[in-house]
């Protein structure tokens, strides 16, 4: 592209020349975007440190604001970002915090175990890497291939971890360590080896030899190392020729399931009942998440009767949302394997090479959520095995007025005239869903199925933050309160108890801000924003405005002062300082005086005075604040007012009426030009101004400029922060929680058919029809943008005659809603990392047993309720009928 020769796109070959931050800027994205427009399976991407990218996005500006991941950044993280707000060039490109030492053997560079996007390292094009290499220099350089993992799905991910092989050679005992990616070839493996241990290539054989066991030959050339089911730090055997005689005869074992009249075809199998038929599962590395998903349904008693027959007609391979049968072949393989006699631990190598294959997200060795993986896998089967392999159009109809069991009928029937599996026979139920529009109280009423209900943790647990009030008319000093509210709560709640501790009244709003180098960063303006987005670090202020403010011309006052290079006698440059203010101006000005005296008004407060006096020289006492019951903290509050001096700020006009001040139009970009009425003149169809005023010593010997700096950040913590442990939550407080009614969030507007338009709804969930296997997500996780949480409540669940009767709104049903556990997902640990185990009820030996990967142990009842409870699954208890007999797996009963 021309652009690059040109300007300083090749300065940084040039001793003592540069590009200019801002030219930096705009070649890296135009170099980014071309590069993601024409991306290809194939393609070089680069692994970069975090650390050193963060520090060249703070240098260009290329972001506003850079912030940790998480809570897990380093003190040396802080200051090394701190130092980027100055817009200091960073140094020489550094990834060695990315790479593992150098082992005796190993081939190239290996990247350290749990590193994580964003965190960790960042991906860039290669023609952006070497652009940066030229300005910058350093490494290592950490070149990644992009992959497509299933090609019909048209996705590409970068293959961060390729596969790490370790080489036995035979007869020798040598080892190697070679990486490669998962799509390339066995004929590429071969050519490999060949040259690295400089053998012919004629006299070597390679063998899958994972636990170091001879599995299969690796003969299939053209097969892709994934198809060969080869895993993440596995060992390879390389047996050597000599004299034309192998090490051994290397028999090869054949794992394939049984084949009649070249047709697909299971033998069933009898499931063990003794308890040495109990395995577990390797851990392959960071698997447990999935091993603790695995053996819970592994166990599902209904799952394990189906996948021990003869599943093979319900296979659907013609299913194009389906995964040609591979999942549900591939989970029934291990199924069986794990229900045979003998307690040696499986390695779920082939389960894991299809999961990679079919959900890249899971791919890697990084610990994944097994809630996750259970929604997926739980689809995935339902796919695999739907029963239907033409799926109808069917149009859906509105209620209309019409009975609920009739229309739920009737959902039911179209879901399942598309949706019909052993998945959709035991696993999901039916919601009743009641929109209700705010505006014209439309009633919009549907039954969608669920798989599984996510139910949040109600929040014992507060947070103290600390917000800075300014007021929007100029009548008083900014004020910081410090409130307490829910820790899982919402922006909506700090206002509320915001506006009562600064005694907001009926006629105010306040405007949330988050305030960063000077400016404000982002309007707080989302009322379901959560509060998690918030750091302890932010700077948040509330704007106290009309509450009619929307409709009027927001004017938002930034400072800038002229720093003095005293060494060299003459001013420096403006830099930005303090806190922006903010009013409201009813109507558009007409001149530059209209600003002026709008600014004037806006720093009356912080005229410089003798004493502090209140609103009009009045004081505010606690009788007269607007609200009731207020505690005394709050009624302290309200004695604090603004004015300096004997004066009131309206009656200190006449002394300040003829200072003028230095104002400059701003925008975005903070560009700047002088404020004079031609400017004005393109402000009539804005709703937003923003006026930059410099200081002169003049100003500043008027007013006191230090109300508007140092705001206290949301908290203080000190070094060692105490992690309280929240109370004790009931299952159905939780069931509660999610059934309420609530608005929808501003990102998830509904559209009115009687309005034409988007609304903030209301929306009511009922449960109206349940499944005989109920699984029960807690919502343990939280994210945002800037933040990561993880709740460590206890939740109290019934272990036995979990009864949701009173929750089902389909009276009349002749199905029970009584159920009891059988088994449950554990999750140890924080955010980012953890420990994934399960617990499990045998029902042939009615005891519960704890799978902790390969480890299995029996485990109390009374033992299993603990605060890493994750996911929960029940079975519903159906009697059976007089003289009926209990078999192995019934959906009956049994003794909880």
């Amino acid at each position: 592209m021309p652009f690059i020769e040109s300007d300083c796109a090749m300065a940084g070959e040039v001793e003592g020349e540069t590009c200019s931050a801002e030219d930096e800027r705009r070649i890296i994205r135009e170099l980014w975007d071309s590069a993601e427009s024409n991306s290809k399976a194939g393609d070089v991407y680069y692994v970069v440190s975090s650390r050193w990218w963060r520090s060249w996005k703070g240098y260009v500006e290329l972001e506003e604001k850079i912030s940790p991941v998480d809570e897990d950044s380093t003190a040396e993280d802080y200051s090394e970002e701190a130092g980027t707000k100055d817009r200091c060039r960073p140094g020489v490109i550094d990834n060695s915090d990315l790479v593992r030492d150098e082992k005796d053997g190993s081939v190239g560079l290996e990247l350290c175990n749990g590193l994580q996007e964003g965190r960790d390292y960042e991906l860039v094009p290669e023609v952006v890497w070497k652009r940066l290499v030229e300005w910058y220099g350093g490494g290592p350089a950490l070149p990644r291939i992009l992959i497509s993992p299933n090609p019909s799905r048209k996705e590409l991910v970068v293959e961060v971890y390729p596969l790490l092989l370790h080489l036995t050679v035979a007869p020798k005992g040598t080892r190697s360590t070679l990486s490669m990616s998962r799509k390339g070839t066995v004929r590429e493996l071969y050519n490999k080896v060949s040259e690295i241990l400089k053998l012919d290539l004629r006299k070597i054989r390679l063998w899958d030899y994972f636990n170091k066991t001879k599995n299969a030959l690796l003969s299939d050339v053209d097969r892709t190392l994934e198809d060969s089911n080869l895993q993440m730090d596995q060992d390879i055997l390389v047996e050597v020729q000599t004299d034309g005689v192998w090490p051994s005869d290397g028999v090869k074992t054949d794992h394939e399931m049984v084949s009649s009249n070249g047709e697909l075809a299971l033998v069933s199998i009898e499931p063990a009942r003794s308890i040495f038929s109990i395995a577990g599962l390797q851990n392959l590395g960071n698997t447990c998440f999935m091993n603790s998903a695995l053996q819970c349904l592994v166990h599902t008693p209904p799952l394990v009767q189906f996948f021990l027959g003869d599943y093979s007609q319900e296979i659907n391979r013609q299913n194009p949302l389906g995964m040609d049968g591979e999942i549900a072949l591939a989970f029934g393989d291990l199924l069986r394997k794990l229900w045979l006699p003998g307690r040696t631990p499986v390695p779920p190598r082939t389960f894991k090479a299809k999961l990679a294959r079919f959900a890249p997200q899971f791919s890697g060795y990084n610990q994944h959520d097994s809630q996750e993986l259970l929604a997926f896998l739980l689809d995935g089967l339902h796919e695999d095995l739907n029963r239907v392999k033409r799926k109808p159009y069917i149009e859906t109809k509105e209620a209309d007025g019409r009975p609920d069991e009739e229309v739920a009928e009737e959902f039911w029937a179209n879901h399942k005239a598309r949706n019909d599996s052993i998945i959709v026979d035991i696993c999901q139920g039916q919601y009743k869903s009641t929109l209700v529009c705010p505006v014209c109280s439309k009633v919009s009423v549907t039954f969608d199925p669920f798989m599984y209900l996510s139910l949040p943790l109600p929040s014992t647990a507060t947070r103290s933050m600390t917000v800075t009030v300014f007021y929007g008319d100029g009548s008083g000093l900014p004020m910081p309160f410090t409130i307490n509210v829910q820790k899982q709560g919402y922006c909506k709640d700090l206002i509320q108890e915001l506006s009562v501790a600064c005694c907001l009244s009926t006629k105010e709003c306040l405007l949330l801000a988050e305030v960063y180098n000077h400016r404000i960063y982002r309007y707080l303006d989302n009322l379901y924003e959560p509060l998690s987005s918030i750091k302890d670090d932010d700077c948040i202020v509330a704007y106290r405005l009309t509450s009619r403010h929307e409709k009027f011309l927001r004017l938002e006052l930034l400072h800038q002062r002229n720093e003095i290079h005293f060494d060299l006698q003459r001013s420096g440059n403006w830099r930005p300082f303090g806190t922006p203010l903010i009013t409201c101006l009813p109507e558009a000005p007409r001149n530059v005086a209209d600003i002026q005296d709008a600014v004037r008004a806006l720093l009356a407060p912080l005229l410089r005075k003798k004493s502090l006096h209140c609103l009009n020289g009045m004081k505010m006492h606690k009788d007269e604040c607007p609200i009731d019951g207020g505690d005394d903290t709050i009624m302290e509050n309200c004695d604090t007012v603004a004015g300096h001096d004997d004066q009131t700020p309206s009656d200190s006009g006449s002394s300040n009426e003829e200072l003028s001040f230095d104002l400059l139009l701003t925008d975005d970009r903070s560009s700047m030009r002088p404020l004079d009425d031609d400017a004005l003149k393109f402000l009539n169809r804005s709703s937003r101004i923003q006026i930059t005023m410099h200081w002169s010593n003049e100003n500043k010997e008027v007013y006191d400029t230090s109300f508007l700096e140092n705001l206290p950040d949301v908290f203080k913590s000190g070094f060692v922060m105490k992690k309280i442990r929240q109370e004790a939550v009931n299952l159905f407080s939780c069931l509660d929680a999610f059934l309420k009614e609530e608005p929808l969030g501003p990102d998830d507007m509904w559209y009115c058919p009687r309005c034409k338009e988007h609304r903030q709804a209301t929306k009511k969930l009922d449960l109206w029809r349940l499944p005989d296997i109920l699984v029960v997500h807690l919502k343990r996780f939280s994210y945002s943008r800037y933040f990561k949480n993880k709740l460590d409540t206890l939740v109290n669940f019934p272990i036995c005659n979990l009864d949701l009767t009173k929750y089902v709104k389909r009276k009349g049903a002749p199905e029970s809603y009584v159920y009891d556990l059988y088994a449950i997902s554990n999750h140890y640990g924080g955010m980012g990392g953890g420990h994934y185990t399960a617990y499990v009820k045998l029902h042939e030996e009615n005891r519960w047993y704890s799978f902790d990967d390969s480890h299995v142990s029996p485990v109390s009842k009374d033992d299993i309720k603990t605060s890493a409870a994750y996911v929960l699954f029940y079975q519903r208890r159906v009697e059976p009928a007089a003289g009926e007999s209990r078999e192995l797996f019934p959906l009956n009963g049994q003794r909880c």
